[in-house]
């Protein structure tokens, strides 16, 4: 309650203009908001900490429409529970459906100017929700924002999950994900990408892999036509492998002779079995294909892709 001073009183003027100076100066909000100064009146941690990520922009960018009220943009209106202060009477993301809470968060996100604001990939269709890894009223160490800063940050939060790809990541021929050279994200994209895992892409739209190999990308005049045309996870194991270079079979003659063979023989244990006739696989030389054809993801002088 407004009480006037003696001199207001006395001046009929005064006492007539104040009532509407007064009513300039509140922010009209929206039937059944109350406003984030209602709700740090209960909630005064989750507000203080808000006032400290990258969410704070709610309050204070007028252009999205939030300022003043940036609890309720994700919470819902508080008119209700400020009454009731039932914790049904208002929106709590952490026990929202997970397409429910996609919604909420791509009302904002959506249409990045990444690729970051499309979710079309197997998080989606496995309703993993936007806050199983980011987080909002957290600070400091705990919160997301904090912890994706760092390579081991967010190989840490990817690998809470994936724990089959983690314990790849910890064979003796890997990428140095472990050390926090790379992290999960230098190869997926965890929003959505138009290749299969969520791979990135780079140059356009090449296999990521070649965003960091790119001595192997090209063009040669003499292609090795897997190079072109199939992933590169066709002969490496990508996360991890018991093999040198990464290779998924143990030895070089066998991962060649997948493809490159006169005969199947999947009997005596190799898939293809048996190579051209030139090469006798009794002696060493012809075990290791690489000593001869070393450029195997392509040539520019030798069509055999020899040296």
């Amino acid at each position: 309650m407004i009480r006037l001073s003696r001199s207001a009183a006395a001046y009929p003027l005064a006492a007539f203009l104040l009532p509407a100076w007064l009513a300039a100066q509140e922010t009209t909000l929206p039937k059944g908001y109350v406003g984030s100064e209602t709700c740090a009146g209960c909630h005064d941690e989750a507000n203080t900490s808000l006032g400290k990520s990258p969410h704070r922009a709610l309050a204070t960018a007028k252009w999205r429409g939030w300022q003043e009220r940036a609890c309720e943009a994700c919470h819902g209106p508080g008119a209700k529970h400020a009454e009731t202060n039932a914790v049904e009477d208002i929106l709590n993301p952490s026990k929202m459906a997970p397409a429910a809470v996609d919604k909420m968060c791509l009302s904002c996100h959506r249409n990045s100017r990444t690729h970051v604001g499309v979710i079309q990939n197997g998080h989606a269709r496995s309703a993993v929700a936007c806050t199983s890894c980011h987080t909002v009223h957290k600070t400091g160490q705990e919160s997301s924002d904090w912890q994706f800063r760092t390579a081991a940050g967010v190989n840490k939060k990817c690998a809470s999950c994936h724990l089959n790809v983690w314990a790849s990541f910890q064979k003796p021929h890997r990428h140095r994900l472990p050390e926090g050279a790379m992290s999960c994200t230098s190869c997926h994209n965890p929003h959505g990408s138009v290749l299969a895992r969520n791979m990135r892409t780079a140059n356009a739209a090449e296999p990521g892999c070649n965003a960091c190999h790119a001595d192997k990308r090209g063009p040669f005049v003499f292609e090795h036509a897997p190079v072109r045309t199939e992933p590169c996870s066709t002969c490496h194991e990508p996360h991890g492998s018991a093999n040198p270079r990464m290779l998924a079979r143990h030895e070089v003659l066998n991962q060649c002779l997948e493809c490159h063979s006169n005969i199947v023989a999947p009997a005596n244990g190799i898939a293809g079995g048996v190579p051209p006739a030139l090469h006798d696989m009794r002696q060493a030389k012809y075990r290791n294909c690489t000593m001869c054809h070393q450029k195997i993801h392509g040539s520019n002088v030798s069509r055999r892709l020899l040296r």
